[in-house]
């Protein structure tokens, strides 16, 4: 049996994905951003191979992919973020026709055809308002895990406006809004709201067709998926390996090159213990 690997390098996480000749998953593993991007890649990698059971020379490629996918330094090919993101979520929900991945740094909206190939896509690559950055800020002034600023958004029953576009005066906005005695989960819920605005915005500007699938580490937010439903006016696809979309990607990318670019199996995108 031959395997193959995606390594997605992002600007918090790192994610590895190994797949095998079926390409069924196997083997995923997800790192915080604590080290250098090319010690956390290689981390990353190992901790996937130990998930998945078997050793580094039972790989027969490597790709990189994501904000540092040139520091996956064993890697044999880097593939840009845009269409990894693409390849895996077509591959993960097949009626796939619009991409909405946020993550830590950047937000995209990709339009997809029937074999995954990218259309279109757009992505805010000026500004982080729009970004796991921004809910990053409102955890710190917070003081609250990530995990639950979107269970805690969801109780609000009078969400305050926030007016900043910009990530780094963020926090000071929620602190005042704090300071005036205006409840968390209203505050939380003017920070999805207004996350959710600029995201669906970006997403119109390549057009919005079903089905519409959310990627990206965001994607665990409960909140934002059904801001992002409602926003948007229908279900969207969210995969528990949703954040790692782009490594999936990134392996499917290496799979064609190790056993060329056949039709995946009926089964490819499903979890194997």
């Amino acid at each position: 049996m031959k395997y193959t690997a995606g390594v997605d390098v992002g600007s918090t996480q790192t994610k590895a994905i190994i797949i095998d000749e079926e390409r069924r998953i196997v083997g995923r593993a997800l790192l915080d951003m604590e080290t250098s991007m090319v010690t956390v890649a290689q981390d990353a990698f190992r901790a996937a191979l130990d998930n998945a059971g078997i050793h580094e020379a039972d790989v027969a490629y490597v790709a990189g992919t994501g904000y540092g996918r040139y520091k996956v330094t064993f890697g044999r090919e880097q593939v840009t973020e845009i269409s990894c993101h693409a390849r895996g979520a077509v591959t993960l929900f097949p009626g796939t026709r619009t991409v909405i991945d946020i993550g830590g740094q950047d937000t995209k909206a990709i339009r997809v055809g029937a074999d995954g190939q990218v259309q279109d896509f757009t992505m805010n690559d000026k500004c982080a308002a729009g970004t796991g950055r921004f809910l990053g800020a409102a955890s710190f002034a917070l003081e609250m895990p990530l995990s639950e600023l979107g269970p805690l958004a969801l109780k609000s029953r009078n969400p305050v406006r926030i007016t900043t576009t910009c990530t780094v005066f963020a926090e000071s906005e929620i602190i005042s809004h704090l300071a005036k005695g205006i409840l968390p989960e209203d505050v939380l819920m003017g920070v999805h709201q207004a996350i959710t605005s600029r995201c669906v915005s970006l997403a119109r500007r390549v057009g919005i067709e079903a089905e519409v699938t959310f990627t990206g580490g965001v994607s665990r937010n409960v909140a934002m998926v059904k801001l992002l439903e409602q926003e948007l006016g229908m279900r969207i696809n969210v995969s528990q390996d949703a954040h790692f979309c782009g490594a999936l990607g990134a392996a499917l990318f290496a799979h064609d090159r190790v056993f060329g670019n056949q039709e995946p199996a009926a089964e490819a995108a499903e979890e194997v213990a």
